[in-house]
């Protein structure tokens, strides 16, 4: 069976797809943009910025959802300024210490994202 489940602690999708959907014991989210809750905007500040913004929203809604960074098995990390991964990386390890497993991740650098966003991260998680 596939769910496609939402969260009232993620910002509003700005087009027509869910937010997360569950799979048996998969969950992936959507592509992540670093919008802010309150107003959709999106975040300022660049690459790290967004990068602390998505993961602080996804933090936010991973309760609901029943699911914790121990679930996580990959990243996808699409940025439209690779030349500024050490600002994304400091965002990364703000969150995932190296006291913890780390997930799988991988970094593509993209021409253009939704909206002109610099970062856009995608999640895959495993939970029975």
């Amino acid at each position: 069976m596939i769910q496609a489940l939402s969260s009232n602690n993620l910002p509003a999708p700005l087009f027509r797809y869910s937010p997360l959907v569950k799979a048996g014991p998969f969950y992936k989210t959507a592509g992540m943009l670093a919008l802010n809750k309150e107003t959709g905007a999106l975040e300022q500040g660049g690459a790290g910025a967004e990068t602390a913004r998505i993961l602080s929203n996804l933090l936010e809604a991973l309760p609901d959802f029943g699911l914790s960074l121990d679930d996580l098995v990959s990243a996808s990390i699409f940025t439209t300024q690779l030349d500024r991964f050490p600002d994304i990386n400091k965002a990364w390890e703000a969150v995932f210490s190296a006291d913890r497993r780390l997930p799988a991740r991988t970094a593509i650098g993209v021409s253009t994202l939704p909206i002109n966003a610099a970062v856009e991260m995608e999640f895959w998680f495993y939970k029975q």
